[in-house]
């Protein structure tokens, strides 16, 4: 069956017997339209199931009021909610999102800016994938014109807004709980990746252990991907050591999740002989037994706070220059059974 044609202005127009230019200023909510022929034009494109070309307006006005967001993945809560803060500030403003998905393939990303660019888009938002090491793809967004702004995953190769959590400090609280809790030798998740917020992470771990004088053993830091899978390998690895751990802390959730399984696939009591802690507050991590003790993003709020730099370059006269801006969050650590290893003691103590 052959497709319908594309309903245009010009039809529109001629169901109403008035100028394709009339259509135009009336869908645009021109002033200089009456509200009776807005409405009567509204009610056309409706009933003729007419769709505006983005692109053409775009073209014609130099806005097309939608923002590209890249993310490395849209299944985490942590993305859909930074995702969702996002779209409160924008939806307030008229603007719609292209959500887009990089997998961490370099790759794939490249193609995404080169596609939202094509689709004209007012400007990018993006949070760096794992294995991006060459800015190129993103430094064109910026000669062109176009706003870009970072979120979570950042660099300092580019000069843009950025909005990120204090990685370091997240991480430093972790381990300075699991030593509280008596813990003294201290596992820690990584990736290989040269991804600021794993090497921020990492730097707070090791900092937290050089300032409460606790051995730092090589063998005890894991790198892989952190998911749950390479948190089981991982926690499988510790196992061989000829001592185990007392503590392990993932960069991720997921990797702290998969430590968890296969430690009480082995009967290892947690947090009484190994307590466990992750980074990100995914929702499982409440549901989890024992629950999670966790580093809480402020997710949401991160997503406003992007949306509200991103619409500062609106702002900017054209002749002026707009100054990048760095926000970075305070991390709030969640406390929960996974790690509370001097009370599990205490209470074994008293029965």
């Amino acid at each position: 069956m052959a497709n319908k044609p594309k309903v245009t202005i010009h039809h529109i127009a001629e169901k109403l017997n008035i100028t394709a230019s009339t259509v135009s200023r009336a869908l645009n909510d021109n002033p200089r339209i009456s509200e009776v022929t807005k409405k009567a034009v509204l009610k056309a494109a409706k009933q003729l199931n007419y769709q505006p070309n983005n692109i053409a307006a775009a073209l014609r006005n130099g806005k097309s009021y939608i923002i590209g967001i890249i993310v490395p993945t849209a299944d985490r809560a942590f993305f859909a909610s930074v995702v969702r803060g996002i779209e409160e500030i924008a939806n307030k403003l008229n603007y719609k999102v292209i959500i887009s998905q990089s997998y961490d393939n370099y790759e794939k990303e490249v193609q995404t800016i080169d596609a939202l660019l094509s689709a004209r888009v007012d400007g990018i938002i993006a949070s760096i994938g794992k294995n991006t090491e060459n800015f190129d793809h993103f430094k064109r967004t910026q000669e062109k014109g176009i706003p870009l702004v970072l979120f979570d995953r950042t660099t300092d190769a580019l000069e843009v807004s950025q909005v990120m959590i204090d990685d370091y400090l997240g991480a430093y609280k972790v381990v300075e709980h699991l030593i509280q809790q008596g813990c003294r030798r201290i596992a820690h998740f990584t990736s290989p990746k040269k991804v600021s917020i794993f090497k921020e992470r990492l730097r707070g771990y090791m900092d937290a252990l050089r300032d409460y004088d606790v051995p730092f053993y090589e063998e005890l830091v894991i790198k892989s991907n952190l998911q749950l899978e390479d948190g089981r390998s991982g926690m499988e690895e510790l196992l061989q050591l000829k001592e185990m751990p007392d503590a392990v802390f993932s960069a991720s959730d997921y990797g702290a999740m998969g430590a968890l399984q296969v430690l009480k696939e082995r009967k290892i009591k947690v947090p009484q002989q190994v307590a466990i802690a992750g980074f990100g507050n995914e929702p499982f991590t409440s549901f989890s037994d024992p629950a999670l003790t966790t580093v809480d993003q402020f997710s949401l709020t991160m997503g406003r706070i992007t949306a509200e730099l991103f619409f500062e370059h609106f702002k900017t006269a054209p002749d002026e220059k707009l100054v990048p801006q760095k926000t970075v969050l305070k991390p709030e650590l969640i406390i929960r059974g996974s790690s509370l290893k001097a009370d599990s003691l205490n209470e074994k103590a008293s029965d």
